[in-house]
């Protein structure tokens, strides 16, 4: 405890920021024997951020002086323009050491982002086994549990002793992605049971693997998309999930600290979705140059533009209304406005209840339903506010009228829109978060002009201006 204040201290290791700016001057004045020294206590994923943050020049120095094995523990935790950096300035036998030692899953992410060449050139100066397995995940489609896993793990038999099993574990737990989870095959290779670390130590050391190991395992095939796979694991609270092939052998894992990234990428990429901006590579988005950044908005951007001269056409086809009334264009950005605001929040509640699979079991028409009930409600709480205001600027019921008819009307529209089309996205087999607010918006805009526009000269021939 503090003594003058009485609050908890939580000690711990530099921030990478302050790593980096030591291991920048260190580096500068030639002084290695410190650098290692720095780094000796800096965990392997701050030391990667520390490097990232270095100057090109000295991320190559910096690299080097670490030892074999922290290399290729530091080397899977940098960012993949980093990697490809280190690539072109590290010598070939130095690059063939660390490629050759990384595991088969980060290895294959790691392709992904080289050019063909590089790969082509890096595979055929792999080890015959590396190859094959390196060969095999690439052969799996993108974003898939075959590309996802990793082909290190330690699978049993039955007919193993816990203390034979154990020793089993022993021999391969530095060569494994995971020892935790365990893995029971027969001849064959098919999976047949699932064991955790703590059954095999608190098992008695005569008893069979078969006696102590669950037999009904969840598992996943090598086409299974990586966002079911982050949703198995994080359901049952895994730490790995076994994969298995067409089959139904036992080919490899996906451990959680995967599944992270997975879970991190498709957040990011729902978000730039939904913000209309066609993101390309997540990672390397702030390293963009702005010409690429700009070639990514505008495409979205265009679109919009194009969807809201519908908007200007339906202004101009219903003018008669407004030089009648001119105070009735006043209200058309409120009105649309708010409309936007109840359809953008529509789309992302129900984006995100799909990505959750919460929304499932509640039933897509009941989830179309409760929003557009909540848009309407929405509708009626505004009225309380806006009518009072429209009838005092427009001196009489007229624009009052038009502005709270209209405003239920749009609302109701919005929600039902908003929850409808990602929906209908999604069982149409596309990204739902593509149906993302902005374009939501621009629907609601048309859709809103004209409901105000059409009331409004209703009303105007009925009422009298």
């Amino acid at each position: 405890m503090n003594e003058t204040t009485g609050a908890s201290v939580i000690s711990g290791p530099q921030p990478p920021e302050v790593v980096a700016q030591e291991l920048e001057a260190l580096l500068s004045s030639g002084n290695y024997d410190s650098v290692k020294v720095l780094l000796e206590p800096v965990q392997p994923v701050d030391i990667a951020e520390a490097i990232g943050l270095l100057p090109q020049i000295l991320q190559a120095l910096a690299f080097r002086l670490l030892t074999k094995n922290e290399a290729i523990e530091v080397y899977e935790y940098l960012d993949a323009g980093v990697q490809q950096s280190l690539l072109d300035r590290l010598r070939s036998n130095e690059v063939l050491e660390l490629v050759e030692e990384m595991s088969p899953d980060d290895r294959v992410h790691l392709f992904d982002e080289l050019p063909a060449k590089v790969v082509r050139r890096l595979l055929a100066e792999l080890s015959p086994e590396e190859r094959r397995v390196t060969a095999q995940l690439l052969g799996y489609e993108q974003e898939t549990a075959g590309r996802l896993m990793t082909t290190e793990f330690i699978d049993l038999k039955e007919f193993h002793s816990a203390s034979q099993a154990l020793n089993i574990v022993r021999s391969k737990a530095t060569e494994t992605e995971t020892i935790y989870s365990l893995y029971v095959t027969d001849a064959e290779r098919h999976l047949t049971g699932i064991l955790s670390l703590r059954d095999l130590v608190t098992a008695n050391p005569e008893d069979c693997i078969g006696n102590v190991m669950t037999r009904d395992v969840v598992s996943v095939s090598t086409h299974t998309d990586q966002e079911e796979v982050a949703r198995a694991i994080q359901r049952y609270d895994f730490l790995a999930l076994p994969v298995v092939d067409k089959e139904k052998r036992l080919v490899g894992i996906v451990t959680v600290d995967d599944v992270i990234d997975v879970i991190e990428q498709e957040a990011t990429r729902d978000l730039y979705a939904a913000g209309a901006v066609q993101a390309g590579d997540e990672d390397d988005y702030f390293q963009s140059n702005l010409f690429v950044v700009a070639r990514r908005r505008v495409v979205w951007l265009a679109v919009l533009v194009i969807a809201n001269s519908f908007t200007t056409q339906v202004i101009a086809l219903n003018d008669g209304v407004l030089e009648q009334v001119v105070l009735l264009a006043a209200f058309i950005p409120l009105l649309i406005g708010t409309g936007g605001n109840v359809g953008a929040q529509s789309s992302t509640v129900v984006i995100r209840g799909l990505s959750t699979q919460r929304i499932q079991a509640l039933g897509l028409f009941k989830a179309i339903l409760r929003e557009t009930i909540a848009g309407a409600l929405l509708g009626l709480l505004m009225l309380v506010v806006v009518v009072p205001f429209a009838w005092w600027r427009g001196e009489g019921p007229l624009v009052a009228a038009a502005v709270g008819i209209s405003l239920i009307a749009i609302t109701t529209l919005a929600a039902t829109a908003g929850a409808a089309l990602p929906l209908l996205f999604d069982r149409m087999g596309l990204d739902p978060a593509l149906m993302s607010a902005p374009f939501i918006t621009t629907a609601t805009d048309v859709a809103g002009v004209m409901i105000y526009l059409k009331t409004a000269t209703w009303l105007l021939h009925n009422m009298g201006a």
